[in-house]
């Protein structure tokens, strides 16, 4: 998942929480994003993210869908109330191809979806877009 992405907008003072329980995931994820110059915090569970997004809102949570203790569903559900378009941002990634799911995220206020697995490339691609608002 390494590469040049040669990002065309820069993120500084931006700030993304990644929330995923797989530490592959996250570390690939944190990587590919580490040189955009935005403040990058990782989670691994649902109520971390929660407290975290409370805490300092990030502009951008990547949030994996199924997670410990409180699944992404429920952590998009109590941030964003259904609210798309509005800070934070949220890019949900998933394992479940249904598209039942992503209608689910999608009335919760997502504000993009992606399956797993996808191309490092679409992800940083989505972030610009939702970074650049």
């Amino acid at each position: 998942m390494q590469g040049d992405y040669n990002l065309a907008i820069p993120f500084d003072g931006k700030s993304i929480l990644i929330v995923d329980d797989d530490p592959e995931i996250l570390e690939a994820i944190k990587l590919a994003l580490s040189e955009t110059g935005a403040d990058i915090a990782t989670a691994t569970d649902g109520n971390q993210a929660v407290d975290l997004v409370g805490e300092n809102p990030p502009d951008l949570l990547i949030l994996d869908a199924m997670l410990p203790k409180r699944s992404g569903f429920l952590v998009l559900e109590k941030i964003k109330g259904g609210k798309r378009g509005t800070k934070p941002y949220v890019i949900m990634i998933t394992g479940n191809q249904g598209q039942r799911h992503k209608t689910w995220a999608e009335s919760l206020g997502v504000d993009d979806y992606l399956n797993k697995p996808f191309r490092m490339e679409k992800l940083i691609s989505t972030t610009e877009k939702l970074l650049s608002r």
